[in-house]
């Protein structure tokens, strides 16, 4: 029987002089890991590490895995900001050649929630270590970043009255407030997630989970991804929208887990093909 664990590892993240802090889940921890195969996990926007379906997913992963807060969120350090995509890419940066040289890990999948999903993406369209990806999991991504003003009504009375907008959230169950400015939404909106149809390596196969129910991303920026990586050979792309499932998947995470791992079994077994993996629909047709 494997003895799996959890250890809590502080990184240092010199672009911002910060820390950032995650938890390496191994299923091994007495073997060498030179070599060895590793998942990271990335949280959306005001998410964390062990948010929505992250560490549900992270004890359930038949290999190990690392997922962590990004610069200015929950326990990491640093700011953040609506539209700073770049900075995250640093993060997930910094993390890799963190788990390469201090453990010799092999980056061989990326799960990502929203923004997250994003993030890594772009990762892999635009690094070495990307390129060598196996799988990679979009949950709830954006790619129509211009539709963020969609809700920027809300903010325009205190842009217009202070220069800024004070949002109010809860964090790990903790009140916080993060501060948009009006150039934070237009970097967020000019943010290149058409990278993908050019520069996503072809032999990554790709999972698409996205609720039908979604009001913070339109599941048809799902669809788009589907024709992006649908045309890549000889990697997959499969697709699973989720019946009455909002953002967050919201008491429906534990089926985004077993979607995601019933599709990495797939994988291993050789059997992906592109097209809809699951339909996601509560009882029978």
């Amino acid at each position: 029987m494997t003895d799996r664990k959890s250890t809590k590892l502080q990184i240092p993240q010199p672009a911002e002089d910060c820390t950032l802090v995650g938890i390496l889940e191994q299923l091994a921890p007495d073997q060498p890991t030179l070599g060895r195969k590793i998942a990271l996990i990335l949280h959306g926007t005001m998410g964390h590490k062990d948010y929505l379906f992250q560490k549900r997913l992270a004890l359930r992963l038949p290999f190990d895995s690392f997922r962590f807060d990004f610069r200015g969120n929950h326990e990491s350090g640093g700011q953040w900001k609506q539209g700073g995509f770049a900075q995250d890419v640093e993060d997930l940066v910094t993390i890799v050649a963190y788990l390469r040289t201090t453990y010799g890990y092999e980056i061989d999948m990326v799960v990502g929630h929203s923004r997250g999903s994003v993030v890594g993406m772009y990762w892999c369209c635009t690094s070495e270590e990307g390129n060598r990806v196996r799988a990679l999991v979009n949950v709830s991504g954006r790619y129509r970043m211009h539709r963020i003003y969609d809700g920027a009504e809300a903010y325009k009375e205190e842009f217009d009255t202070k220069g800024y907008y004070d949002w109010n959230v809860t964090v790990a169950r903790k009140p916080l407030v993060q501060r948009i400015y009006p150039q934070d939404l237009e970097e967020f909106s000019r943010w290149n997630s058409g990278v993908v149809w050019d520069k996503f390596p072809p032999s990554i196969d790709v999972l698409t989970i996205h609720g039908l129910a979604d009001r913070t991303v339109p599941v048809y920026d799902a669809i788009i991804y589907a024709r992006a990586f649908g045309a890549t050979a000889p990697g997959t792309h499969s697709l699973n929208l989720i019946e009455d499932a909002d953002h967050n998947f919201t008491g429906r995470q534990d089926e985004v887990v077993d979607c995601i791992l019933e599709w990495w079994e797939a994988k291993c077994s050789g059997t992906l093909v592109t097209g809809v993996f699951k339909t996601g629909i509560r009882g029978k047709l």
